[in-house]
């Protein structure tokens, strides 16, 4: 299934970040999209994220699996999230400017303070490359607030996203 059978994700705008940040002049400017249940996306890695020759750098695999899975804890379970561990399988090589799906969702609640995730990277012949699982642990927005962990613009936008239906 392609993009036109899921929702887009409004993206961030207010922070720079890596992954996600689409003002980032050297990031993955990742974009999510949902059908309720997992998250989905689909990057292009840059000749400049490489690890040997054309080959994708695990480091930046990592990144990705990690990213979406954040993503999918924020919008499927809509509490601010907080990767507290991760551990990825790399199946198959992942090669630079080739679409690839990433997809991610939900395995497991401990409690409602801690969710385990799990995600996993396809390339464009769909061969599963990589997964990973992650535990997060999850926050109310107002207690993300108090601790300040994160600024209020980027709080407000990331609530905006999770209230969105």
């Amino acid at each position: 299934m392609g993009q036109d059978s899921y929702r887009r994700l409004p993206s961030r705008t207010s922070d720079n970040c890596f992954a996600c940040g689409q003002n980032h002049p050297s990031g993955l400017r990742m974009t999510f999209f949902t059908d309720g249940e997992k998250v989905l996306s689909w990057p292009r890695v840059p000749k400049h994220l490489s690890g040997w020759s054309n080959l994708v750098h695990g480091g930046v695999i990592s990144t990705m699996l990690d990213e979406i899975m954040g993503w999918a804890a924020v919008r499927l379970l809509k509490k601010m999230s907080l990767t507290r561990s991760i551990t990825v399988d790399f199946l198959k090589p992942v090669y630079v400017d080739e679409e690839l799906t990433l997809e991610a969702g939900v395995k497991a609640m401990h409690g409602d303070r801690e969710a385990l995730m799990e995600s996993s990277l396809r390339n464009g012949k769909g061969e599963l490359c990589a997964v990973a699982v992650g535990t997060f642990a999850l926050f109310a927005f107002d207690a993300i607030r108090k601790r300040a962990i994160v600024d209020n613009e980027l709080l407000d936008e990331l609530e905006r996203l999770v209230s969105d239906p």
